[in-house]
């Protein structure tokens, strides 16, 4: 083998790992987006999609004894609105995290060891140090990139964890400014311009409003919003729906068909438009007016890019990894926030009045993020595969022909096994 061959590796063997769960399914959502943005930005990746639970896992030990992923638990308990305590609950699901570290670990190892990817990308929270350490301790220098699928960390040991060999990219200057106050240097910080969204959210084409929404039996002259709480719903909607009876209303239920039926025998005064799971919000935002659900990160950033000003609640029962969202709401300008959704026919009435003033800061909003993304990951691997050429490993620090024995080549395959191609 040759020199040139060993410090050469072809840029369309790269194996690029997106780490995810289902947990809510924004973070699984967001990993797909990623993939696909990475897809359209030409990059010569081989893409894998890792479902952390299925590593933990891999016998579906829990199913088995409980009957449901551990994911339909959480899931289910954000369809029916049981979300009050989960702040106290997390600090106990830290702690267990914490208290299985060193087995996580020798999962984790095992799965890098076997799978040796060349960057691995973290949409998850919670589980980052030990992703991290494993993957430094059996792939030295692969880089571990941590992408927050939220607009800002929720301290301690949520998204941002210190003292790791890692890149965070950030979508606020809210989160820039807290991976600083973790001890990162500006290197490993990477700003974007927002959250990850689908591509749908940004090359959705004019349409007919009016004609759409008279194809799907709304009102093409009534103010309309759009009620959405995420892929699983929420009994949230039934509230909300009750307190709207004169306000047109696309309400998204998402997989939970239950909601679904309970809403489209509820009594109105107005059209309403009841959708179970669609690949289509977007289309299904493009005949919206204003938005009204939870301060997800995702549902937000989606319904801004639609231009749709937002009315969301900001209360005890608001997940708390998603409570700064209905700050950066009022910072931004681009709707209203309840203490409780008891106050959404006020709020209505308010966001429609002045709707033009609220729109008009959901277009000074520009994300980029789709086409941020991409390039950011790839200047760290590049940055990485630099390092070594040059060199010099960024976990060691140490000159690469500063080795006790054996030849630079020869030690660079044994140190960093999962890096390099053979020719």
């Amino acid at each position: 083998m040759t020199r040139a061959a060993l410090l050469s590796p072809r840029p369309s063997d790269r194996t690029v790992d997106l780490v995810y769960f289902n947990a809510g399914g924004g973070h699984r959502a967001s990993a797909l987006a990623l993939e696909a943005a990475i897809h359209r930005a030409g990059l010569p990746w081989a893409v894998r999609l890792v479902n952390l639970r299925e590593v933990l896992d891999p016998k579906d030990s829990f199913r088995k004894l409980t009957g449901m992923d551990p994911e339909d638990v959480y899931n289910k308990r954000l369809a029916r609105g049981w979300t009050l305590g989960l702040a106290q609950e997390l600090k106990l699901l830290q702690g267990m995290i914490r208290w299985g570290h060193s087995t996580l670990l020798r999962q984790l190892q095992q799965h890098w060891l076997a799978t040796e990817p060349d960057m691995v990308v973290s949409l998850i929270p919670n589980f980052n140090r030990a992703l991290c350490e494993a993957l430094a301790s059996t792939l030295p220098g692969v880089p571990f990139v941590t992408v927050l699928t939220d607009l800002a960390d929720h301290p301690p040991n949520f998204w941002i964890e210190k003292g790791l060999d890692q890149h965070f990219v950030c979508g606020s200057p809210r989160a820039v400014q807290q991976a600083r106050e973790a001890g990162y240097s500006d290197d490993r910080i990477h700003a974007s311009s927002g959250m990850l969204i689908r591509s749908a959210f940004h090359d959705a084409k004019p349409i007919d409003r009016a004609a759409a929404r008279i194809s799907t039996g709304l009102d093409p002259d009534r103010p309309t919003g759009i009620v959405l709480f995420g892929g699983q719903g929420s009994k949230a909607m039934l509230g909300i729906a009750k307190r709207l009876p004169d306000t047109q209303l696309i309400l998204a239920c998402g997989h939970n068909a239950k909601l679904a039926h309970v809403l489209r025998a509820l009594p109105s005064r107005a059209p309403r438009l009841v959708l179970e799971f669609t690949p289509d919000i977007a289309r299904y935002m493009q005949l919206a007016d204003f938005f009204i659900g939870k301060p997800g990160p995702g549902s937000l950033s989606e319904a801004v890019q639609m231009r749709l000003p937002v009315i969301v609640v900001r209360n005890r029962w608001t997940l708390p990894q998603e409570r700064y969202n209905a700050q950066w709401v009022r910072e931004q300008g681009v709707g209203l926030v309840c203490a409780s959704f008891a106050k959404v026919a006020k709020a209505v009435d308010e966001l429609t009045l002045h709707l033009e003033r609220y729109r008009a800061a959901t277009r000074g909003i520009r994300n980029e993020a789709i086409v941020e993304l991409p390039r950011i990951l790839q200047s760290i691997l590049e940055g990485r595969t630099l390092e070594l050429q040059f060199g010099c490993t960024r976990a060691s620090g140490r000159p690469a022909g500063s080795w006790e024995s054996g030849t630079t080549e020869e030690k660079l395959w044994r140190n960093h096994p999962g890096m390099w191609r053979r020719a």
